[in-house]
């Protein structure tokens, strides 16, 4: 797994930051778009604005963006109905990856879904919804959001990977883990992705993210600009006063001079919002910025 400086859409912003090869057949920018903001309130129901929301997914791919994240759960159905909408049929370039192992409730809950029927069930459904015959990356979900839960994740993990031999998945990851659950998975099937908690100034997973990019495995941070509540730091403000930044693309700069193994998958619903996080690519920070920034956790 390699660390590319330029591909095929080299002339477009997305590719500031260059390509990282997950697996032979899986190349994404390092820069991605993540689709949950798509849904509605709380990432629940429809959008506000159903236009504006395939405007958005038209928009990253003219941006070079070649990596989506998002989940059937998104919703539900929500987002992956509308990306099919947006960008079905699919470029060859384009890659999404989708995550299960949760469901919504009829109050907006997130209930796990992980016994086997119920994720044969979510990879049949986003297969459906997103028009796809093979799925190119299932992250399967475990654990609370802040973090990981412990605990054996065996058995849901070989259900995905049984449904991987069976043709509907060609890549597997997951999400909300800690290091015993990813060797205890990575010993029944290989792993290309991790999808955990991190930023600026969340960042229990420093030594994480290193033994993972030793082993050549992408790490994806979830709320990579805070979550919904935004990240909040007079040194981060600083250093974006310094650079003629925003302090959110100062964040997403940080994070992919942070390590080569780390993509991106900020979400937004604006257009506007998009464009200034995929500048996040282009922008250098310098050593002493990078040591300002360092120590906001």
């Amino acid at each position: 797994m390699v660390l590319h400086s330029t591909h095929e859409h080299s002339n477009l912003p997305a590719a500031a930051a260059g390509t990282f090869t997950m697996a032979e057949d899986l190349t994404v920018t390092r820069i991605g778009y993540g689709a949950m903001q798509l849904a509605g309130p709380h990432v629940f129901g429809p959008p506000a604005d159903r236009d504006a929301a395939v405007a958005v997914l038209r928009e990253a791919l003219a941006l070079g963006i070649t990596h989506i994240d998002t989940s059937d759960f998104y919703g539900p159905y929500v987002t992956n109905q509308i990306i099919k909408e947006a960008l079905h049929p699919y470029p060859d370039s384009l890659h999404i990856v989708t995550k299960v192992g949760a469901l919504r409730d009829s109050r907006g809950g997130w209930p796990q879904a992980l016994a086997p029927e119920q994720l044969r069930q979510a990879v049949r459904d986003n297969l459906e919804h997103l028009g796809l015959d093979v799925l190119d990356v299932v992250n399967l979900r475990v654990g609370g959001v802040e973090s990981p839960t412990p605990g054996s994740i065996a058995e849901p993990f070989t259900v995905l990977a049984q449904l991987q031999q069976e043709g509907l998945i060609k890549h597997l990851g997951i999400s909300n883990v800690n290091a015993e659950q990813i060797a205890e998975v990575q010993s029944i099937a290989p792993i290309v992705c991790v999808q955990n908690f991190y930023n600026l100034a969340h960042r229990a997973d420093d030594e994480l993210i290193d033994a993972l990019a030793a082993q050549g495995i992408a790490y994806v941070p979830f709320f990579p600009l805070g979550g919904f509540s935004p990240l909040q730091s007079d040194k981060l403000r600083a250093v974006a006063t310094r650079r003629n930044a925003t302090p959110m693309t100062v964040a997403l700069a940080w994070l992919l001079q942070r390590s080569p193994n780390i993509l991106l998958i900020p979400g937004t619903s604006s257009i506007a919002h998009l464009r200034d996080n995929v500048t996040g690519a282009a922008l250098t920070l310098s050593e002493d910025d990078l040591a300002e920034l360092n120590s906001v956790a």
